[in-house]
């Protein structure tokens, strides 16, 4: 259809000739909105979708339509339109491009110049007043005021783009300037805080630079070494150099300074200007520009003289002996372990072990009080004995001393240092008007440092002053390794053991077995000692070991055994209220492979009138290791006859714990080392634990649980609280005569 005049319409108000209705004038500029969003949408950043900028763009076209025909004709509105399309985001470069040439292809054709104009309700941008009967513009017309329009939207469209962006960059410069300002006043802030951290620390800090030159120093630091006098202009971290810096102290700073580490830590002492010594924890670190190159040194330094006494006074306390003042056996084994391990080419080493004879009868005669005032006068005699550099005195028992000599000629010079002590201790000791007279055997022991070890030299030690005892006391022996071992094994053991047997130097001590829940006594464990003419009591460890190697422990055994179970009958029959009492006796290894152990044990109990429930035989873990049927046999048997096994010394050993349940036992004996952490509050946890979980496994396995070495009321009160069922240990009684067992059971009984 056509106009009047021949040109297009847009308009079928008016309907086809299908009788189709005719669409809203409005339709061709939606077409053109639509054309319009398709074209720039892609290229714009705005965030609206396709349908909502297409909205927006749908009141720009009828602006532009109505500018197009208005009169007279004024761009301004295309002006403000393409202010519009900045403000909808369509900045991208190639946006404008897309948005003039759609104007160009579609705005002329879709403005509907033939038929009246009006505006869209709502709209409030300027409307053409041309009536209904206006004719159409010129095709040529159209087109000049198109390209205007063009025009005056791309001028708004880079006026808009320019304003936006210069109060982009506007604001941006504000921003600028408030962070800037903001970062001002944090470095002043940070600069203020770092002033009062460095004024304020009550730790010396102290800045040098790198040839070691005091830069500056804060109060803390000045007030450790006197006052800043003494940090005049001019020092140098150089001149605090003191002979007793740990050595590579120095090694340690050339490093830092070079930069090879950023830090270093020492306990280092100074003088200060009046001569007094300053001891510090000090910090030193290398302080590096933004380039990484080292600037500064930063020192850090906190006063620990007041500790560092406190620590050498604790040290001297426990390095020497409290009664004479002597480095005691805690230092004496330092210096000793020191030698000893030094090369094999080293220099030799002498020891001396004096102890003094008799001097138990001046504690038994004469008291302590005698006993502690004699033991002083002789450790200053000692001391008097010993000279050189090289030599070293300790008291390391209650009578017993131990000297130190090193040097080429550590024999001689021990044996020397043996005569001059004997020598100082020659003329009596005068206390309260008495003249006591003073004897010391004395066993010298010499070797190379890197040939032996410090228990060998104490035990050779030990051994030769008894052989000193053993001349007839008063003088020194040298070790002989040949003579120590002649007098150990042949005297000690084979002319010893048989004849004790048979002199009845034997005897037997009884330590009670207390029962947790209750703390009554339940029974005992016999302990064998041994009366030696010379060296006294002697305990099971002393001649136990020996005596397994010799064989002799098999008749010694036996003899223990009908001793303690003789005892036990006799404690049944003085009280029938006890007849709960049993006695509890070691099993050695020889002992467990003889063939007679079962038949000798039957025999024993049938001959005390002893039931086999009233024995327990004790076995140490390392002995059922690895054990086979055949090796356990002997165990079954006195188990099925109704004797207890208890397993000794448990957890020291192989302790597979899944070992236990073929192992005819039903008692487990807790070796002390998993309990001395019980003995005072609070326990330690490690200990707690680890008892805790052997208890929780011996019962379920329906094993009875007995701790030894009790000690302290405390550890008792924790091991009750773990559920242990029994204990022994010097909290409820040292080893001692029968008779005491008794006493103690008729205790409980009452």
């Amino acid at each position: 259809m056509t106009s009047e005049s021949g040109g297009p319409r847009c308009d079928r108000g008016a309907g086809d000739a299908a009788g189709h209705p005719a669409p809203r004038e409005s339709d061709p500029l939606r077409r053109f909105a639509g054309i319009w969003c398709r074209a720039v949408h892609p290229l714009a950043a705005t965030t609206m979708t396709p349908e909502e900028f297409e909205g927006y763009l749908l009141p720009l076209a009828h602006r532009l339509s109505a500018a197009l025909r208005s009169s007279p004709f004024d761009t301004e509105a295309a002006y403000e339109v393409g202010a519009a399309l900045v403000d909808a985001q369509c900045t991208e470069p190639d946006a404008l491009p897309a948005i003039l040439g759609v104007i160009d292809a579609h705005l002329v054709s879709c403005s509907s110049l033939g038929l009246p104009f009006s505006v869209p309700s709502g709209e409030s941008f300027p409307v053409p007043s041309d009536g209904p009967s206006r004719e159409p513009l010129a095709d040529e017309e159209a087109r000049a005021r198109c390209v205007r329009l063009q025009h005056a939207l791309a001028a708004g469209f880079v006026r808009e783009l320019r304003e936006r962006e210069r109060d982009e960059q506007e604001a941006i410069s504000r921003a600028a300037m408030a962070a800037r300002t903001e970062a001002e006043k944090a470095l002043h802030a940070s600069e203020a805080k770092f002033q009062a951290v460095f004024e304020g620390a009550v730790i010396g800090v102290g800045i040098a630079g790198l040839d070691g030159e005091v830069l500056v120093v804060n109060d803390a630091m000045a007030r450790m070494f006197g006052g800043m006098d003494f940090f005049r202009p001019g020092r140098n971290v150089t001149e605090f150099v003191h002979p007793d810096d740990v050595p590579g102290a120095h090694e340690l700073y050339r490093e830092l300074v070079n930069g090879e580490r950023d830090h270093f830590r020492i306990e280092k002492p100074h003088y200060r200007d009046d001569g007094s010594e300053l001891w510090t924890n000090l910090t030193v670190t290398l302080l590096r520009d933004s380039s990484g190159a080292p600037q500064y040194q930063l020192a850090l330094a906190e006063d620990i003289t007041e500790h560092r006494l406190l620590r050498e006074r604790l040290r001297y306390e426990a390095t020497h002996d409290e009664l004479t003042g002597l480095p005691n056996r805690t230092l004496f084994l330092e210096r000793l372990d020191q030698v000893l391990a030094a090369d094999a080419d080293a220099e030799r080493f002498g020891v001396c072990y004096l102890d003094l004879d008799g001097f138990k009868a001046v504690n038994d005669s004469l008291g302590h009080a005698v006993g502690d005032r004699m033991l002083k006068a002789v450790a200053e005699r000692l001391q008097r004995c010993v000279k050189a550099p090289a030599e070293l005195l300790a008291r390391v028992g209650g009578d017993e001393f131990l000297a130190l000599v090193t040097g080429p000629a550590a024999q001689a010079d021990g044996a020397g240092l043996a005569r001059r002590m004997l020598a100082a201790l020659a003329e009596p000791v005068r206390i309260e008007g008495r003249e006591l007279r003073v004897r010391a055997s004395i066993g010298v022991v010499d070797g190379l440092a890197g040939e032996i070890g410090r228990a060998e030299v104490l035990r050779s030690a030990d051994i030769t002053m008894y052989r000193a005892k053993a001349a007839g006391g008063n003088r020194f022996e040298i070790a002989d390794a040949d003579s120590n071992a002649r007098v150990i094994a042949r005297h000690s053991l084979t002319n010893g053991l048989p004849s004790a047997l048979e002199k009845g130097e034997f005897f037997i001590e009884y330590q009670p077995l207390v029962r947790l829940t209750d703390g009554t006594v339940r029974g005992a464990e016999a302990l064998v000692r041994w009366l030696h003419p010379v060296h006294g009591v002697l305990g099971p460890d002393q001649f136990i070991p020996l005596a397994e190697d010799t064989g002799l422990i098999v008749p010694l055994g036996r003899w223990v055994l009908e001793q303690a179970a003789r005892q036990a009958r006799e404690w049944r029959d003085a009280a029938e209220d006890d007849a709960s009492l049993r006695v509890n006796v070691n099993l050695s290894p020889c002992q467990l492979s003889h063939p007679t152990l079962v038949s000798d044990t039957v025999a024993v109990l049938e001959n005390a009138g002893l039931c086999p429930s009233a024995l327990c035989l004790e076995v140490t873990e390392n002995d059922l290791i690895g054990a086979d049927e055949t090796a356990l046999r002997p165990l079954r048997q006195l188990a099925d006859l109704g004797v207890d096994i208890a397993l000794d010394d448990f957890g020291t050993g192989y302790s597979n714990l899944s070992y236990l349940r073929r192992l005819p036992v039903s008692q487990l004996k807790l070796d002390r080392s998993f309990t001395r952490g019980m003995q005072r509050a609070p326990a330690d946890p490690v200990d707690v634990k680890i008892v805790e979980g052997i208890v929780s496994l011996a019962h379920t396995l329906d094993l009875a649980v007995t701790v030894e070495g009790v000690e302290t009321a405390v550890q008792a009160e924790h091991l009750r609280g773990l559920g242990c069922d029994t204990a022994q240990g010097w909290y409820y009684a040292r080893p001692g005569p029968p008779e005491r067992l008794h006493t103690l059971a008729l205790a409980d009984a009452s």
